[in-house]
């Protein structure tokens, strides 16, 4: 079993039989991929998730479950990201903040590589789980 991964059935408000499998795995890996819209917005990724969640939710577990893991991890690191940029922006008054600039480059780009392998396993029918996220949406 890999770190991410679990066991357990997926949570959502409805009957997962109401969607085919395709149309499930499409819409899970939209949701997951949402998170590229904070290139441009910064913060409609999760907006995007929601509207998935709210459209499909109640036809899929499935979808449901990854909707709103999506969901509470782009939100997440919106604050992370939030928080990091604006502790290097007010360090760089003392010249600190230059040394971390470039490890928060790296950092802001972590969760769109996390994302957008979470949505290539779940294109290849495996249910990928974020740390944290995943128990989250399990929970509602």
């Amino acid at each position: 079993m890999q770190a991410g991964r679990r066991n357990r059935e997926p949570v959502g408000r409805g009957n997962s039989t109401a969607m085919s499998a395709q149309d499930e795995r499409t819409w899970s890996v939209l949701s997951h991929l949402s998170k590229f819209l904070n290139l441009f917005t910064g913060f409609l990724g999760p907006v995007a998730a929601l509207v998935i969640w709210l459209v499909y939710g109640d036809r899929s577990r499935k979808v449901a479950f990854h909707t709103l893991e999506s969901m509470f991890y782009q939100v997440g690191w919106i604050v992370v990201l939030a928080a990091g940029w604006t502790l290097t922006g007010l360090l760089t008054t003392v010249l600190i903040g230059f040394l971390l600039t470039p490890a928060m480059v790296v950092v802001s780009v972590v969760p769109f590589v996390h994302a957008a392998y979470a949505a290539y396993e779940v294109s290849q029918g495996e249910e990928y789980r974020y740390p944290l996220a995943a128990d989250l949406a399990a929970s509602l």
